[in-house]
């Protein structure tokens, strides 16, 4: 259970006065933040509010009461402010969706945490059950794989009275208003404790295709091939600026720490035995990982591996995402414009889409490569961009999803992956050839060798007759060349 909650002062402050000034009813948005290794703390970098809707309507407003509608605009701000019959109502698929997208822009240390609202203390009061709905389904699309946390923060920033408070929202099935449990909100500095970590990560895993997964589609083969990686990774030995390290001590300094993991090929789970009966294919996928991580100087360097093994996982469970969306909205487009269901022989399914079982022969999937975006106090968030976008696509996003100022330099923007480098499946469908049958082939070719090698012997023998013939000749006209030449003088 989260105990104390510190936000960015600095930060959190400039967003108050915002809201102040903009004279909205009612706001929600995200809480990005870092949890602490014991689970108890929390330390928040940014609240970012969730966009309209793609019909350009708020994620959140208030419905006021029918008295309140008589009166119309005789009633002052002070007073719709106390008015406790007003409801609020809260989009809250659309804001699990802005979850959904903004973690993937996030690195490793960075997560959301849970949700803020702008809203009065009496609409508070009475919008409990659908603020927890909205925390759980947040939670749902945008979970924290590398931790178990049953838990959401949801922040209340209220404008009557003015002041700021935090509650833990359990995630559990049947949510009440006993869901919500308060616990420490207080601000100070956040990212300017914060150490730097870097890891450019190369892989290159082979994984077999059995027989009872061919049912499933590409995408899924592929997912499961990052999870089980993924648990590899998490026994994998770091050396940190080229160092081993007590991972039990606390880093104070001010540079980027490089980071590179071991891992034993021996722990490989992926590398398991097969029959040839079971085995109906390889799947190949490789590629070079950059990864950030931000971690709290207070935190142990164990805390910022985790962050950096779990960002490595989250980025490839991210590209994976980014193609399939594309993949479905690919489909979505064209039935859309058919006005039929789309079937594979007038339309071809994309890759991701695929069952195994549906093809045959080698297929590519290029994945998206990453890149990096400054953020607040010297940190940085990603996004991903496919082949065939540029850096506008990036510049857009930060603008919708992040509620940031969208990059005017573009050298400010990291690209250490670089155009080459980019994360690639390589999935070959290979009938393999029967054992028995390799081994009459090869019997077969020794022994058609075996007569072969009769005949290279007797050219070694004679060979080597030859050889030794002429080297007695030489000695033989050395000695009787000596011989001469003696008794003639």
């Amino acid at each position: 259970m989260v105990k104390t909650v510190t936000g960015e002062e600095s930060h959190l402050t400039s967003i108050e006065h915002r809201l102040n000034q903009s004279h909205l009813s009612s706001q929600v948005g995200l809480v990005i933040g870092n949890l602490s290794s014991n689970s108890d703390r929390v330390f928040v970098f940014d609240l970012v509010p969730t966009p309209v809707n793609d019909a350009g309507k708020p994620a959140s407003w208030v419905v006021e009461s029918k008295e309140d509608k008589k009166k119309g605009g005789s009633k002052s701000k002070s007073q719709s402010q106390s008015n406790a019959g007003a409801v609020l109502e809260i989009d809250r698929e659309w804001v699990a969706e802005h979850a959904r997208q903004v973690s993937r822009m996030l690195v490793g240390g960075m997560k959301v945490v849970g949700i803020y609202i702008w809203v009065n203390e009496n609409l508070f009061k009475n919008s409990t059950l659908v603020l927890c709905q909205t925390v759980k389904g947040v939670a749902d699309a945008a979970p924290i794989r590398d931790i178990v946390w049953d838990e959401r923060l949801l922040i209340h920033i209220s404008y009557s009275p003015r002041r700021w408070t935090c509650k833990n929202c359990s995630l559990s099935s049947n949510i009440t208003s006993s869901s919500l449990r308060p616990c420490d909100f207080k601000m100070g500095r956040v990212l300017s404790t914060l150490q730097k970590f870097k890891c450019v990560y190369n892989f290159d895993i082979r994984f077999p295709i059995s027989r009872d997964s061919v049912s499933k589609t590409f995408a899924g083969i592929v997912r499961d091939i990052i999870s089980s990686h993924g648990e590899e990774l998490k026994k994998a030995k770091a050396l940190i600026d080229g160092k081993l390290v007590n991972v039990d001590e606390q880093y104070t300094s001010d540079c980027v720490h490089e980071v590179e993991f071991l891992i034993p090929f021996t722990q490989q789970t992926s590398l398991q035995a097969y029959s040839e009966d079971e085995v109906v294919g390889i799947l190949v996928f490789s590629g070079s990982i950059c990864s950030y991580a931000y971690s709290n100087s207070k935190e142990p360097i164990s805390q910022a591996l985790a962050d950096i093994k779990g960002d490595i996982i989250s980025s490839l469970h991210s590209r994976l995402d980014v193609v399939c969306d594309e993949a479905d909205g690919q489909m979505d487009s064209v039935a859309d414009g058919s006005g039929e269901a789309v079937n594979e022989v007038s339309t071809p399914i994309p890759v991701p889409q695929l069952q195994l079982q549906s093809f045959r022969e080698r297929c590519c999937l290029s994945f998206p490569r990453r890149v990096f975006v400054p953020w607040l106090a010297d940190t940085y968030i990603c996004d991903y961009i496919q082949p065939s976008e540029t850096l506008e696509v990036l510049k857009d996003h930060c603008v919708e999803l992040m509620s940031m100022e969208a990059p005017t330099d573009t050298k400010t923007i990291l690209e250490p992956e670089g155009e080459s480098v980019t994360l690639s499946t390589n999935s070959y469908w290979e009938t393999l050839t029967p054992l028995s049958t390799e081994l009459k082939t090869s019997s077969l070719n020794n022994h058609s060798d075996d007569k072969g090698s009769v005949s290279e012997r007797h050219l070694e023998k004679s060979s080597n007759v030859s050889i030794t013939a002429a080297l007695l000749v030489l000695i033989l006209s050395i000695l009787v060349g000596v011989m001469l030449f003696v008794f003639r003088t």
